[in-house]
């Protein structure tokens, strides 16, 4: 799982989580009139509460943090884990809403009645404000681009060599065999020498110089043969060669040596 793949919205799924969990420690309702060292349950005691609020919220979250983390997202009965997390948000949601209005759950077993100055406690409130916003964050953050940038900023270097290569002609760049550019000529040869075969690699990077470059939000790296199916993901604050331009797409070369086309190149940052 790769933090730097998760978004801002999911810092909010995750802070909204840290609340609720939070809130299930403390009280659930409260009773009017009642003595100062009673003790009254927490979300712990009460299966409902427990079940439809607390776990709903908490395993809703952790689903929508690990489809976001994954570089392939599972799919189940057509599904993405993502949109299960989704859904489990707006259920816990909704429960805590309905316990906000009878936080007895139905029933009158507390020796005063749940009409005798009952009312939801502490807990119950923080928890459905909790569960309003994870779910609200889980569902508004493919849609509004201030919660999709980055949780985790790329970095800035004052290099763009992470891994000790040399931008001009070192990993991942065609032709890095050679002898560098300004080196030691062929007589009337500028770069290829009297060997015609060696004066073709440059030509199709005329007009396209290799770089560094890092994404703002993880992006698919699709196969070079037009397949559908991603073969990695573009993490933000990690360091991408470009080695050749295709259209508006750029032919992207990973640091395990693998290369793909990258489709979306928006808001790129070069090094």
């Amino acid at each position: 799982m790769n933090i730097r793949s998760l978004t801002r919205g999911d810092g909010v799924v995750i802070g909204a989580a840290v609340l609720l969990l939070i809130a299930s420690f403390l009280d659930i309702y409260s009773i009017d009139g009642a003595p100062e060292s009673a003790e009254l349950p927490n979300s712990w005691e009460s299966g409902p509460v427990l079940m439809g609020v607390v776990l709903a919220g908490i395993i809703g979250a952790a689903l929508v943090i690990v489809s976001h983390g994954l570089p392939q997202v599972p799919k189940v009965a057509g599904l993405d884990l993502g949109q299960f997390g989704v859904a489990f948000t707006v259920f816990a949601a909704w429960s805590a809403l309905g316990n906000i209005f009878d936080p007895l759950g139905g029933t009158d077993n507390v020796g005063t009645g749940s009409g005798n100055g009952v009312s939801a406690g502490i807990g119950l409130i923080l928890a459905l404000i909790a569960t309003l916003i994870m779910a609200a964050a889980a569902i508004a953050t493919p849609l509004v681009p201030a919660l999709k940038g980055a949780l985790v900023p790329a970095p800035k270097p004052a290099a763009p060599q992470p891994y000790g290569a040399q931008p001009p002609g070192g990993y991942g760049y065609p032709g890095a065999q050679q002898a560098p550019y300004g080196g030691q000529p062929q007589p009337g040869q500028p770069y290829g020498g009297g060997q015609p075969q060696q004066a073709q690699p440059p030509a199709p990077a005329a007009d396209f110089s290799p770089f560094w470059f890092a994404v703002p939000v993880p992006r698919p790296l699709f196969a070079e043969d037009g397949s559908p199916t991603p073969i990695a993901e573009l993490a933000p604050g990690t360091w991408y060669l470009a080695v050749e331009q295709r259209g508006p797409a750029l032919i992207a070369q990973t640091q395990d040596g693998r290369r793909g086309v990258l489709q979306d190149t928006t808001g790129i940052q070069r090094g």
